[in-house]
């Protein structure tokens, strides 16, 4: 090889593989975008059940029981079996020990006689009458929009896809082109 050869070759191979790589990098570049023309849109509902809470309420006699818890009877109980525990001993320490099992008992037999009485008491039960509320619940049906079926012609051919919302005449598509 001749030297201007030799120097030719050192510009054109280097220079060949360049142009090559740039063409192979702008075939094979990210996708551009075109607008194609909207052929038709149609909305896309899809029914929806829902539950709506709905309350009801109305005027109820309801029966009221009134307790009325008193603590006279026991403590009643409680003194007058202290009393008699300590009349009944006949030593010091028989008295204060007399006198306790005597408060005890005495004490119980109170709360018993009260009890009896508050249950002859509990027979005449009072009304009032006071509003009462009930929940239901109602099955709702809905059409909800869902998203939009769109036609659109883009290079002589008719595509079809769903889209969210309604793009207007125009749709934005992204071209790839690859060769053959």
């Amino acid at each position: 090889m001749s030297p201007i050869n030799n120097k030719i070759g050192k510009f054109l191979v280097p220079g060949a593989l360049a142009a090559g790589l740039l063409m192979t990098s702008s075939a094979h570049a990210g996708p551009r975008y075109d607008q194609a023309r909207v052929v038709s849109v149609e909305p896309v509902y899809e029914s929806v059940r829902y539950e709506v809470p709905v309350q009801q309420c109305y005027q109820e006699d309801v029966p009221v029981r009134r307790h009325h818890r008193s603590a006279t009877p026991s403590i009643v109980g409680a003194l007058i079996g202290g009393a008699l525990g300590h009349a009944v001993g006949h030593k010091k320490r028989n008295k204060q020990v007399g006198a306790v099992l005597g408060a005890v008992l005495g004490g119980s037999i109170g709360a018993d006689v009260g009890r009896r009485n508050r249950a002859h008491h509990d027979d005449h039960v009072r009304y009032e009458t006071r509003e009462v509320c009930d929940t239901d619940y109602q099955v709702r049906h809905e059409n909800q929009l869902t998203g939009y079926d769109v036609r659109y012609r883009y290079g002589g051919r008719t595509y079809q896809t769903r889209m969210d919302r309604d793009p207007g005449e125009y749709i934005r598509v992204r071209v790839r082109v690859r060769p053959a």
